[in-house]
């Protein structure tokens, strides 16, 4: 029998301290399976401020999306359209949305006034990466969820050492954003999409393990850490739409 919310939670949903929220939730409901975490999130948010899912399409999207229109395939999903995504990538958008019956997609793009004063030529990603992903991803980041009290996202702790640690419910500011998938590991993944005969991404066939904006991402050799591909040659391994610049782009100053 699914898990269903106690009418508290509903209550502290709605109004409570983000990170307290996150804390009591994660006690809670943070063991569950996937499916079953996706729909108490839902249960407790769709009149709680309301929710929403983020997704990047890339190649490990099809397992949280499905998930996800398994329960309501009406949730909202945004997906930021930097302007340097792989043509295989949008094609593989409008392709899953079909496949999965998503009939909520929202497509957030970077602001145009941004772009002409920092990236008029398209070449900042050269120059300075962080700002590229401040313009392309964390500002609309900010915009997609704002509208929110909480979202999902397709994280796993096994993909960086900076998820490594990842809780399933986590404040961000006034919000709670939700991985259903933190327990995952990579088996996981790949046997979720294969029993559930998911499309893939076709750029993984070419070992893109970890898809981004095309100027920023490579293929990785087999055995090597997927993220490897993403800034190959720099510190860098997140774009930082889940670290604390999101939290400051959404702050009411901002």
């Amino acid at each position: 029998m699914a898990t269903k919310p106690r009418q508290l939670d509903r209550d502290f949903a709605a109004s409570g301290d983000a990170t307290e929220l996150a804390i009591a939730l994660n006690d809670r409901y943070g063991y569950l399976p996937a499916e079953e975490i996706i729909a108490v999130a839902i249960d407790l948010f769709r009149d709680a401020g309301g929710i929403g899912a983020t997704s990047s399409f890339g190649a490990d999207s099809a397992a949280l999306l499905h998930l996800i229109a398994k329960v309501d395939p009406g949730i909202p999903v945004a997906f930021l359209d930097t302007g340097q995504h792989f043509g295989e990538t949008l094609d593989y958008r409008d392709q899953l949305v079909a496949d999965l019956g998503l009939t909520n997609l929202k497509i957030v793009a970077p602001r145009a006034k941004a772009l002409a004063e920092q990236d008029p030529d398209g070449t900042l990603h050269q120059r300075d990466t962080d700002l590229c992903c401040d313009i392309r991803k964390v500002e609309p980041m900010a915009r997609a969820v704002e509208p929110y009290r909480a979202w999902f996202t397709g994280r796993k702790r096994a993909q960086a050492a900076t998820r490594a640690q990842m809780p399933v419910f986590e404040a961000v500011g006034p919000r709670i954003r939700v991985n259903p998938l933190a327990r995952w590991t990579t088996e996981d993944q790949a046997n979720y999409m294969r029993q559930n005969e998911l499309r893939q991404n076709p750029l993984v066939a070419f070992g893109y393990l970890s898809i981004g904006c095309f100027p920023c991402t490579s293929p990785v050799s087999p055995g090597e850490d997927p993220r490897a591909g993403r800034w190959a040659g720099q510190a860098k391994i997140e774009c930082g739409i889940h670290l604390p610049g999101l939290e400051a782009a959404l702050s009411p100053s901002r």
